[in-house]
């Protein structure tokens, strides 16, 4: 069964689209996407048919949604090492542990790479904290940060929440009386 995606006419100018797009009359108005126009040969019987196999994101022009969700990621798995190697230092070296402490009170942890950068600067006992950072953050993201896990949670919770607001919707727009919705 053909979805309904690869059955779009194009119009020659949708009014919910920005009118400064650029149309090309021959192409259709949807010349513009990234999407593979079939060479099929189109006629008013025949609609042109768009082969997308993924959906186009606008405003992410430097980098993809998912290079974004990498970089914040990235800066996670930073926090997470330092969270490891503190818990670490907390028990066998309470000097460095410390030291961490007072680095940490004054560096933010947003960016992971900029965090690191200015603790291997500072002394040489903070470059070797530095470098257990980062040695810990490459470990945990090959080794023990679980994937799929992530995955599932993330499919899991969009579900969930699209359907509770969904649910919360209807139930205020519709009018149910109390006997109906249990109240």
């Amino acid at each position: 069964m053909e979805s309904l995606a690869a059955n779009i006419v194009p119009f020659p100018h949708p009014s919910f689209l920005n009118s400064k797009l650029p149309i090309n009359r021959e192409k259709g108005f949807f010349h513009c996407w990234p999407c593979k126009q079939r060479s099929s040969s189109s006629s008013p019987h025949n609609p042109t048919r768009l082969n997308c196999h993924k959906m186009f994101v606008p405003g992410f022009g430097e980098a993809s949604p998912e290079a974004k969700a990498a970089k914040n990621l990235h800066n996670f798995f930073n926090y997470i090492a330092v969270k490891i190697v503190s818990a670490q230092l907390e028990s066998y070296n309470p000097e460095a542990y410390e030291e961490l402490m007072e680095f940490l009170d004054t560096h933010s942890l947003n960016d992971g790479d900029e965090f690191c950068a200015s603790l291997m600067r500072e002394s040489s006992r903070h470059k070797a904290l530095a470098l257990r950072i980062l040695e810990v953050r490459s470990a945990y993201c090959k080794r023990d940060f679980e994937w799929d896990n992530l995955k599932r949670l993330a499919f899991k919770m969009v579900d969930e929440s699209n359907t509770k607001l969904m649910r919360e919707y209807v139930l205020e727009t519709s009018p149910a009386t109390e006997n109906e919705t249990g109240k």
